[in-house]
């Protein structure tokens, strides 16, 4: 049987960024992604898909939003892949993202987890996707500048997702307005060719494929 390669990501729109990403940095498609329905669904479902692990060489990697704090998420799923019975767990996350090798004798899976937007600043997957947009652009300044100008009494999101707005209305005025994430990254609307990407698809290649070229 081929070893497992299963991703944990909170919803839809995590899941076709993943993909697309893959894509434009030619990585093994064999990666298999699984949807949860929030942040919450992913913690819960941390420790029995750790342990449901078969062979020897199953990797289970998890991609979750900081929200407001990247530390403190890590510490709570930390628990988790500790409760799981893996030692050695970084107590502060790394820039990099999180790679846990299973304990000798045992057949838990290879485990990885990333924290969006990059694993030190609080915040979301639209977060992660500003870094691929062209901030300097005056397209984009205009996007921000329209957001933040909204009237207060008007104004009908929260400001923790400003970023989602922000990343919407950007993508509702290109060529092909209104474009998902995942393939706003294959039409060029959104560049993976940037330091914070380049670094993301780093840690899939080393949790997933390290060893296999």
């Amino acid at each position: 049987m081929a070893d497992a390669k299963i991703l944990m990501v909170e919803g839809t729109d995590d899941k076709h960024v993943v993909m697309h990403i893959c894509g434009h940095y030619g990585i093994c498609p064999v990666l298999k992604i699984e949807r949860y329905r929030n942040v919450d669904e992913v913690v819960d479902a941390i420790g029995p898909r750790l342990r449901q692990a078969r062979e020897v060489g199953d990797t289970v990697g998890i991609l979750v939003d900081a929200d407001e704090s990247a530390q403190d998420r890590w510490q709570t799923i930390r628990r988790r892949i500790l409760a799981a019975g893996y030692a050695d767990v970084p107590e502060q996350l790394p820039a990099g993202g999180v790679i846990v090798e299973p304990p000798a004798g045992t057949i838990l899976p290879r485990a990885g987890v990333w924290i969006m937007p990059d694993n030190r600043a609080p915040g979301i997957l639209e977060d992660f996707l500003r870094f691929m947009a062209p901030t300097n652009s005056a397209l984009f300044q205009y996007a921000e500048a329209s957001v933040d100008g909204i009237p207060p009494a008007e104004r009908r999101f929260r400001d923790v997702d400003r970023p989602k707005a922000l990343m919407h209305t950007w993508l509702a005025w290109q060529e092909t307005p209104g474009r998902p994430f995942g393939t706003a990254i294959t039409a060029q609307f959104l560049d993976p060719a940037v330091p914070e990407t380049s670094a993301f698809a780093g840690w899939l290649r080393s949790l997933f494929f390290a060893g296999t070229d």
